[in-house]
């Protein structure tokens, strides 16, 4: 399974339409270079679909359930982590086979949606409304979630906490609207764990 995910965003972009899903694997990509194909990738974010964003937030939530899974999705997205392509490649190529699954099907919609849809309409200012709605419930919910939250240090024990916190805030975001769901999704990819606690605008 490995380029899988890869593979599968390639294969959303350039497969001939009637082509099986067998038939599009036997196409040689190895010497396509997959964040080339998709250079735009922030434009396809910004096109995919709401269904689309919501199946990698729920992609991210049942590998946040692993321990050793959510660790690598936790560095991800950590505020200052890349999110590009190739980042996402290297950290689901680390999870289980279920995962990298669930991953490479979320992508594969995420790229079509992206890449034949229009600009979606996304306000930051209520993403971030929806994170800190989501921030308030989860620390009434789980004893130092807000420290991990608001930790800013770079040494072990400090992303620890913000991972911890991370997967709290994806287990209470579970439970809100698709809409919200998505926002908030939307907002981590862009921003990573960060601007939830303190309400402050991300610099554009």
């Amino acid at each position: 399974m490995r380029r899988l995910f890869a593979t599968s965003l390639l294969l959303a972009a350039c497969a001939a339409p009637g082509l099986s899903a067998a038939q599009q694997y036997e196409i040689d990509l190895s010497r396509i270079d997959p964040a080339a194909v998709l250079s735009t990738g922030g434009d396809v974010l910004r096109r995919a679909s709401t269904p689309s964003i919501d199946a990698l937030f729920q992609a991210v939530l049942q590998s946040s359930r692993d321990p050793r899974e959510s660790r690598a999705l936790c560095a991800l997205f950590e505020p200052d982590a890349r999110r590009d392509l190739a980042a996402f490649q290297r950290t689901v190529d680390t999870l289980g086979p279920a995962s990298r699954n669930r991953f490479a099907n979320a992508f594969t919609d995420l790229a079509m949606s992206g890449l034949q849809g229009q600009p979606q309409a996304y306000d930051p200012a209520m993403a971030q409304q929806v994170l800190r709605a989501a921030a308030v419930t989860a620390t009434l919910l789980h004893d130092g979630f807000m420290l991990g939250l608001t930790a800013t240090g770079t040494d072990d024990a400090s992303r620890q906490a913000r991972c911890s916190s991370f997967r709290q805030m994806v287990d209470v975001l579970k439970d809100r609207p698709q809409r919200e769901r998505v926002l908030a999704t939307r907002w981590l990819l862009s921003e990573g764990l960060t601007l939830v606690a303190d309400g402050q605008p991300a610099a554009r």
